[in-house]
This record gives C-alpha cells, structure tokens and sequence, in this order.
C-alpha cells in the first residue's frame, strides 16, 4: 500500500489510490437501487464529483463554505462530499433522526447553504424549517420525483435533484475544471474538512470541527497499526455516515487504502446483504453483535437434547483453542481436531450468515461486552475494539489483529500521547504512546486525556466551550474514566454518567448495566442510584422474546400504559437480575426494577443517534416511576 505524505487532503486520497493502487475503471463503490447490485468504478466517482465541483463554482460556493448532508448512506454522499471538499468547502452532516428543532438549529448555527436530502420524509422535514434558516440558499434531494413534495409551498431557497445537478455540472465542467484543479490544489490539510455535531446528552449541540490533517492522520495512523488491511478488502457499510466513526473506518480508510465499499439497503436487511457481498471487514457497534450473539445462542440451545449438547461443546472447544492461542502456545493435535470439527459442525453455519468472509469486524461507539467479545473469538471471528470521540477525528486507540485482550479498547495509535489523570487532583499516573507501549503495564483508573494530531481544531463559534475541554498544555479531556491494562486502553466509564450512592460510594453505570445485559431477556437498561441508598433500573426485554415468551401481540406494545404491570413479566426478568448480580458487588446489585413497554428511541430525544442514553432526560421523564420505585418495598434481594 502506498500512503505517500503528499496525498494529505481529503480530495487526494482518491487521487492517490488512482495513481498508484488501482486503475480508474476498478470498482469502488457497489450499491443495490433495486434488485441487483451496481458497481461503480473510480473514474465515474471522480468525473460525477468534478461535476458538483462545477456546479458549486458557478453557483458561487467558495472554500469555506458550509454545505449540508441529511442522507442515508449511499454513492451520492460520497460524489458529494468529494466535489464539496475539493473546492475547500466544509462538510456538515446531520443525523437523518435528528428533530426538526435540532436540524434547524444546527443549519443556522453553521450556516449551511446547500443540503443534500436522501428521501420523501427527510425532504419534508427539512421543507417545514427550511425558510427558517436565512443562509439556506439550495435543496438538493436525491429523488427525481420531489416536485409533488413541494407543491404549493413557498421556499425561499431554490430546490434540483441530484440527476439534474450533476447535468448541469457537467455542461459547465469545462469552463471550471482549471479552477477545480488549483482549488484542490489550495486546500491545506490544516483547512477545516467537516463540522460533526455532538449528540448533546448534556446540552445543546456542538459542532466539532475536524480538519483535513484530523481525518487523514487518523486513518494512516489506524492502517499503520492494522496492516493486514489491504487493497482488495471489500466493507460493507451500515452505520451512518454522519457519524465520525464509519466516515473515518470504513469511507476514508476505503479512499485510503484502495477497498471497496458496499451500502447495505438498510438495517433490516443487513442480514441478507452480508450474504450477498461477502465482506471482509464491516465497522459496526456493540448492539449488533450482542443481538447476534444473542441469536445464536438462543438457536443453538433452544432445541435441546443432542444439537443443543454440540452446540455447547463446540462454544467450549473454541474457547479452549483461543486461549491456548491467546497464550502464546500452539494447541495440541487433538485440540486442533476437535476445533476443526466444532467449526464443521457449528461455527461455519454462523460465519456463513455474515457472509464467510469476515477478516474481522471492527466494535466502536460503546463498550463491547467482554463476554460477546470472547464468544466471537470462540468461533473464530475477529473483533478488533476501537475508541475514541467526535473531538478525536475519532480513533485514538484499536485492538492490534494478533494482540488480543478482551475487554480493553487496544493500543494507542501513533503520533498521539494518551494520560490517565487523576479526577480530582489532575495529577498524572501515567502518560504513554504506540511506542512505550508494554504488554505488562498496568495503572491507577483516572480520566483520560489525549494530546495530537487527533485533537478537534475546537467547537464551531464556541470558544469558552472548547477552552474548557482542551487546557493551556494541549491535552483533550475526554470525559471517559478509564486505565491501562496489559499494555491496552481500558474504559471504565463516562464521567459525567457516575453515580455517587447516599453512603458515598462510587458506581459507574456501564460495567453494570454491561452485567445484566448478558441476559437474553434484556435488550435496553437504564440504571439510577445517584444520592440514592441503593440501586434501581429501567428494563426493556428485547420485543421478540416478549411475544414467544407470553404468547402476546402487537396490541400489548401498542398500549397506552408506559411501564409492564404484569407480574409474571417482572418475575421472568427478576430471575436473571438475581442470578446476574452475584457477579456485581453488593451496592452496585439493582434491588428494584421497571419493566418499560417499548425501547428508549433517538425520536423521543431518550438517547443519541450514537444510541448514548440521555440521562437527565430520561430521570425527568420518568421521575415519578423513578420515585414510586424508591417507595416501594425492595423487590429483589
């Protein structure tokens, strides 16, 4: 692979791969509009984002300028965001889920003048707020069809789809392609890139500015320390683009490294697609990989008798074989026969659903669960963890492929420096880089902070806010309470979400709410304790489980009522919480619980689109359940 230092924007990267990874008629992007898979080739990327280039110039776009995304994942995000940032302007991309409230302020507040809309209800939201926003100058939906959305409608801003956008920037290109050239040429890799917005759990958004050096750095530093990614990957991507994590790992590490990328329709039929294309390596989150490992355990053990005896058999054997592996021994000739045949028996089925091809599957955005983590390792499926935050462009550490240590977020990437202080004091236990990194060490738990090449440039039009997250030395204060552990990065929690229990004691919510989630009769938990004497929860089972378990129907998630009153439900989860908290210390144990009818959603504001619980805006919400519980006598012992 050739990262040369020259190919250091954003709009060089292609240019790069072009040049000296692949030719321009190579597959780069594959998409499925209907019902087959349609490949795109590098030179039609390149000649479509010239074309927006062209038709951003003459509508008068200049380097600096703010332009907008509210669209699923899809090749037009990325013809877009190519011509965009060429021309030095800046990417701001909006999470489709996001309110109108919360849309319209993030427009105005970046003064976006252009937005790409992906379909019929995003246009129609963005139609209803679209004259509140006075910068606002372009809709650009992807549709062709969007004239009968629009009708009878008064906006001041001028609308064209895509299809036609592209046309007109075709028939202007070459009067403009001289000035594309030494536009790009102009852009500097400490020019701002792309405006990210919080998710705001604990305020209103704040636009993260990331510049080009963010972005490329991360990724050359990311592959530096993952080298068995290569020119003929192919990744398939599911996770919104307006997230920093898949733009990061899977779009700019693809423009990087000469992979292809492959849009899943849609999270539905995720399932389907991983079939059909067969990846190599997929970014995702823990949620889906806990609702896999979930499945497969449930299908394995539900028929009992002799499949159910195998099936278990074969998880220990891949355990036995990891660890021996983990190590660093070689297994015996009758352990390596017996994994051998509990991978014919069990473990190639569940490969073959994602696909067969998995070199491995990359966890970001929360915690995995250590035990998910080791049941994929048990069969044979790689999952690298990464970590790190908008502000931190967003990697700062990843699993090294052949170093393995579940529960811990891996090795610091290279180039930054990464310190765990102490909360109260500010004193530093300790401060290590890629390079002091030591298989051995081990230290104190404190918060984590960050210092280089990955660090924001600021929040957008907001320096007291960046002042009071980035100190006079440098260091990015994380926010995440953390350590080393084996060498690797290991995360304990988010400050902000520690509760402080009426006795004093500290409890941090993640590793709890982690240990319940083990239970295949929990999909969503809530936990809440803070200056209360003991701890209590807000439980969603998954839905599934629910109908097949007691027999009910759509109607009963369809009630008006928010918490389940039925006490055979509460038992049923009781049960698991009991046998659940003996793995927890005595003040960290739920002792009283809610079971919720239906999940906590980004629509009702209850968590972010990065899927964070909004903590003060669920006690709000439900403070008088929340109260009513702490009334109550004691409900589990």
């Amino acid at each position: 692979m050739n990262l040369k230092s020259e190919f250091n924007t954003i709009p060089k990267l292609l240019r790069n791969v072009v040049a000296n990874i692949h030719s321009p008629s190579h597959t780069f992007l594959l998409h499925k509009p209907k019902d087959k898979w349609e490949e795109i080739t590098y030179q039609q990327t390149l000649d479509t984002a010239d074309a927006v280039s062209a038709y951003l110039l003459a509508m008068g776009i200049q380097k600096g300028d703010r332009l907008g995304f509210i669209i699923e994942n899809s090749p037009q995000y990325i013809f877009y965001d190519q011509g965009l940032q060429q021309i030095g302007a800046v990417n701001v991309s909006i999470y489709p889920t996001l309110s109108e409230s919360d849309m319209e302020y993030i427009l105005n507040d970046a003064g976006v003048k252009t937005v790409l809309i992906g379909n019929p209800f995003l246009l129609k939201k963005v139609v209803k707020i679209a004259n509140n926003c006075p910068a606002l100058e372009r809709l650009i939906p992807v549709f062709e069809d969007y004239k009968k959305y629009i009708e009878n409608i008064n906006l001041n801003a001028g609308v064209i789809d895509f299809e036609s956008l592209v046309k007109e920037g075709l028939k202007c290109l070459p009067d403009y392609k001289v000035r594309i050239d030494i536009a790009r040429e102009a852009v500097i890799p400490s020019d701002l890139s792309s405006l990210i917005y919080t998710s705001g759990t604990t305020g209103i958004p704040k636009g993260v500015m990331l510049s080009h050096d963010n972005f490329v750095k991360n990724v050359k530093c990311s592959l530096e320390q993952i080298p068995v990614v290569t020119k003929d990957e192919t990744f398939l991507s599911f996770l919104p683009l307006s997230h920093v994590f898949e733009r990061t790992a899977t779009y700019y590490v693809c423009c990087t490294a000469g992979c292809k990328i492959a849009f899943s329709q849609s999270l539905e039929l995720l399932a389907r697609n991983m079939e059909e294309i067969k990846p190599t390596v997929m970014s995702c989150v823990p949620r889906l990989l806990e609702r896999i490992h979930d499945k497969a355990i449930k299908s394995g053990t539900n028929a009992g008798g002799t499949k159910a005896k195998i099936f278990l058999w074969a998880l220990n054997t891949g355990k036995r074989y990891r660890e021996v592996f983990e190590s660093g021994k070689q297994p015996n000739l009758y352990l390596s026969l017996q994994q051998k045949l509990a991978d014919k028996l069990v473990f190639s089925k569940i490969k073959q659903k994602t696909g067969g091809h998995l070199k491995f599957m990359l966890s970001g955005g929360a915690a995995l669960p250590q035990n998910v983590g080791e049941f994929f390792g048990n069969l044979g499926i790689k999952i690298l963890e990464g970590f790190g935050l908008t502000e931190t462009s967003p990697v700062m550490s990843v699993t090294e492929y052949h170093r393995q240590i579940y529960g811990t977020v891996g090795r610091i990437i290279p180039g930054i420096e990464v310190g765990i202080q102490d909360v109260e004091t500010k004193v530093f236990y300790t401060i290590q880089t890629h390079h002091t990194f030591n298989e051995h060490f081990e230290c104190e738990e404190g918060e984590i902070v960050v210092r280089g090449h990955c660090v924001m440039k600021g929040y957008w039009n907001k320096p007291e806010e960046t002042a009071l997250v980035i100190d006079g030395e440098g260091w990015f204060h994380t926010g995440d309470i953390g350590r080393f552990y084996k060498g690797n990065l290991k995360i304990t929690d988010r400050l902000k979400n520690m509760l402080v229990n009426s006795f004093g004691k500290n409890i941090y919510p993640t590793p709890v709410e982690n240990t319940y989630l083990k239970s295949p009769k929990i999909e969503q938990i809530f936990l809440i304790g803070d200056k209360r004497e003991y701890v209590t929860a807000i439980i969603i089972p998954p839905k599934d489980t629910l109908m097949e378990t007691f027999n009910l129907t759509e109607e009963f998630f369809q009630r008006p009522e928010i918490f389940v009153e039925q006490q055979e439900i509460t038992d049923w989860v009781s049960q698991d919480i009991k046998r659940l908290s003996a793995e927890l210390a005595k003040f960290e144990r739920i002792k009283n619980f809610k079971v919720k009818r239906t999940p906590f959603t980004i629509e009702e504001g209850e968590i972010t689109p990065s899927l964070k619980a909004k903590r003060k805006v669920i006690e709000k919400k439900y403070a008088d359940a929340i109260e009513k519980m702490y009334l109550e006598p004691v409900s589990v012992n």
